[in-house]
């Protein structure tokens, strides 16, 4: 997605505390799936604002989720999120609290689970962000991207904002560079592509 099309998208799920919080954080902080959705409150520290990538979900033997520590050394990582972001996951927070109580859950433990489902307050498999990305963007005739689209629109946003390369693949958790160096060839290819009307632009006449 571009910028414009990111903001439109987190209009649609704005008046869902779960899903707003969800895309919000994916958004913002270019997870993987298995990453966002191992988070537990512990990862996120609100005085520091960081979130810490420790674990993630895997399928393992036949289809099970089982949680692991990440492939690789420098998928973990801690990284720190903008105000808003931190506001919406401390929204997210109460409003689990509150509904999760009214089914007899406590979620107070430390270990509690970021994305659950408040009815019985089991974490939502990675599958279920795929999920409802589809139903949102159906419902709204929307252009359709994988949940990994965020991944990469994280990614390319950073390199727009000025961010160098070791930057951006520090925070994305890139074992290899080439990944990284990848999207800021055609981030680099699309900013050159408008020189010429910057130019002409700027220039005005």
């Amino acid at each position: 997605y571009s910028s414009d099309e990111l903001k439109q998208f987190l209009s649609f799920v704005e008046d869902n505390p779960l899903y707003f919080a969800m895309f919000r954080t994916l958004a913002f902080t270019g997870f993987r799936r298995g990453e966002l959705m191992a988070l537990t409150w512990n990862d996120i520290d609100f005085n520091k604002q960081t979130i810490t990538v420790n674990k993630t979900y895997a399928r393992g033997l036949n289809y099970k989720l089982v949680i692991q520590e990440p492939k690789t050394k420098s998928s973990l990582r801690t990284i720190s999120i903008d105000d808003k972001t931190a506001s919406i996951l401390k929204t997210w927070r109460i409003h689990q609290r509150v509904e999760s109580l009214k089914y007899g859950h406590n979620t107070s433990d430390k270990h509690q689970p970021v994305f659950t489902d408040v009815t019985n307050n089991k974490p939502l498999y990675p599958e279920h962000t795929n999920k409802v990305l589809n139903a949102v963007c159906d419902k709204h005739n929307f252009k359709r991207i994988k949940v990994h689209g965020f991944r990469h629109t994280h990614c390319s946003l950073l390199f727009e904002a000025g961010l160098s390369i070791q930057e951006v693949q520090d925070r994305l958790g890139h074992g290899d560079i080439k990944t990284t160096m990848d999207i800021y060839a055609h981030v680099t290819e699309k900013q050159r592509d408008q020189v010429a009307e910057k130019f002409a632009n700027y220039i005005n006449f």
